[in-house]
C-alpha cells in the first residue's frame, strides 16, 4: 500500500511540474535561459511577499492571459 501512495504521489508531482512548464511556454519563455527564468521568478517571489497590489496586478494578467486561450 505504501508503495501505491509513493506511486500516485510522483504521478501528482510529475502531473504539476508538466503543467508548471506549460505556464513557461504559455508566457512565451520556452527557449529563454534557465538562469533568466529562475531569476525572474525567485525576483517576482520577493516582489509578491507582503505587496498585495503587486500580487493583484500579476494576477490580473494572467487571468487575462489564460482568457486569451482561445485566440
Amino acid at each position: 500500500m505504501s508503495r501505491t501512495m509513493t506511486s500516485e504521489a510522483r504521478k501528482k508531482d510529475t502531473r504539476e511540474k508538466i503543467e508548471l512548464g506549460g505556464l513557461i511556454v504559455k508566457a512565451g519563455l520556452r527557449y529563454e535561459m534557465r538562469a533568466l527564468l529562475l531569476g525572474a521568478l525567485v525576483d517576482v517571489a520577493h516582489r509578491i511577499k507582503g505587496d498585495d497590489g503587486e500580487r493583484s496586478r500579476l494576477t490580473a494578467i494572467g487571468a487575462e492571459a489564460f482568457g486569451n486561450d482561445d485566440q
